[in-house]
This record gives structure tokens, sequence and C-alpha cells, in this order.
């Protein structure tokens, strides 16, 4: 992770000059623009590598406000080093509009496919967090089961991609398949993929974000308490009041301050 001072710079860039040899984003020569939502995209690669929820591989995208028919999303490169200039704009199709030779992520048709199918999301994350994994490829369910991983919503669907398509290197790699994962989401907030990982939606970055935190933190919880008992999960009602309260704007201000601090960022 960069150090504090780095990642502001890196947030506040402008048409000053280069940062780590890549050029600053002016909007001048295809570059996308410095504007608020990006500089929190750029953040929230730092909080969720921070976070344990991404290391190398994982990524997180924000739709585009300009145009809904696109999504922006990093470079192929790790969460915890991704800056302005590396955000790539793309349609809903994974088709990079000015790749200006950089490499897209493999994986980024997740994030289109589910921009089409669904108009409520604004933000998408993939990630492969540790503790999520023993829930992809066990019977066992991952519910919520405190009350801050509420948002991660009562349901949460487990895609194998192998049902469609056979053996593959699990990656998702086509719009095909990235529908059919979108499918699999429908309209739940949290997507477990057999043995590769998770999808999580929001209706906007902050959201995302907390709401990926939180579906690792109540994975490791479980995990716990599972050798324990029989672990009770939140009710229905409990769920809904929860995330409410959670989603509130004091209580997601007051989240996002805390992780960007924690992560050396500036909340934007």
């Amino acid at each position: 992770m960069l150090q504090a001072g780095a990642a502001l710079a890196v947030l506040g860039a402008t048409s000053a000059g280069r940062l780590s040899g890549q050029p600053a984003a002016t909007g001048q020569g295809g570059a996308l623009p410095p504007r608020p939502e990006f500089r929190r995209l750029v953040a929230a690669n730092r909080i969720l590598a921070h976070e344990g929820v991404v290391d190398a591989f994982g990524h997180i995208s924000v739709r585009d406000p300009r145009t809904p028919e696109r999504f922006v999303l990093a470079r192929s490169r790790s969460p915890a080093l991704v800056e302005l200039a590396d955000l790539m704009e793309f349609t809903l199709d994974g088709v990079a509009v000015d790749a200006r030779g950089r490499t897209p992520y493999g994986e980024r048709m997740i994030h289109g496919a589910v921009y089409a199918a669904r108009p409520d999301v604004m933000s998408v994350v993939h990630h492969h967090a540790y503790g999520v994994l023993p829930f992809t490829i066990t019977a066992e369910p991952l519910r919520p089961v405190v009350h801050t991983a509420s948002v991660i919503g009562a349901r949460i669907p487990v895609w194998d991609i192998r049902t469609k398509f056979g053996d593959t290197d699990m990656l998702v790699r086509s719009i095909e398949q990235g529908r059919d994962l979108a499918a699999a989401l429908a309209d739940n907030t949290c997507l477990l993929i057999r043995g590769h990982g998770a999808v999580v939606v929001g209706a906007s970055i902050e959201r995302a974000v907390l709401t990926a935190v939180y579906l690792q933190v109540n994975a490791n919880v479980l995990l716990q308490a599972l050798p324990l008992g029989a672990p009770e999960g939140l009710t229905a009602e409990e769920i809904a009041k929860s995330t409410e309260a959670q989603f509130s704007p004091l209580a997601l201000d007051r989240s996002w301050e805390y992780y960007c601090q924690r992560a050396g960022v500036d909340p934007g």
C-alpha cells in the first residue's frame, strides 16, 4: 500500500504532472477527468486492498453517471496500486472506449453484464476474499449473523460456471458467462462463485465497499461460530431494519470516513 501522503497526491492528481510514470488524469488526451466518483473509485480500490477483501486480484467499478450505458474500471492492475490514470471506460459489453494501449481486466464482463441487468446498481465489486471461499465449495449457506453485516442481504446464491459452460479456467471471460452470472445474482446484493469468490453490488461506491467488507467479516464470524454449535441468523425484519440503519447518510458517511482513514486515502 502507498503511504498516506502519496495516496492523497494520487487522488488529487490534476494536470500538474505525472505520478508513478502515469499521465495525470486531466480529461485531456482521452484520460478520464478527476471527477468525485472516479476519485472515490480509486479510494475504494485502496480500501478493499487494505481490508484484505482483494489482494493482487479483484476489482471494483462504477457506472458512469454521465453515460449510464458505460462503466469505469481500472486497467489490469493490483487494486492497492490503482491511480486515476489507470481508470478506463467500457461499454456494457466490456469493450474499452479508449484503451490507449492499456490492458483491461479479463473479468470485466462481470461488471458489464450486471449493470445491463440491474439499472439500480451503481457499483460492482468482484473479489476472492479468503473467508468467503469455504461457503462457495460447501453446502453451508452464507447468511447474515451479525447486525453490521445485514447489508449483505438475506439470500446469497451460489453460481457455478461449470453448470452451463463446462470445465473452464473458472474466470468469467465472455459476456455470455457474465449474463448467466447476472441472472443468478437476480435482485440480490451478493453472489458467491463456486471455488472462485464473490460479486457484490451497491447503489453507490460507498455501499458496495461497505457490503464487500462486511461480507468477509460475516463469513469469518460464521466460520468461528460453526464449531461451537448452530449459529442463529438474523430475521428478515432484523435484516431490513439493520440495513436501513447501516445505510443511513450519517452511518454511511461515518463508515466511509473510517475506512478511508485506515487506508490513508482522501474521503473525497
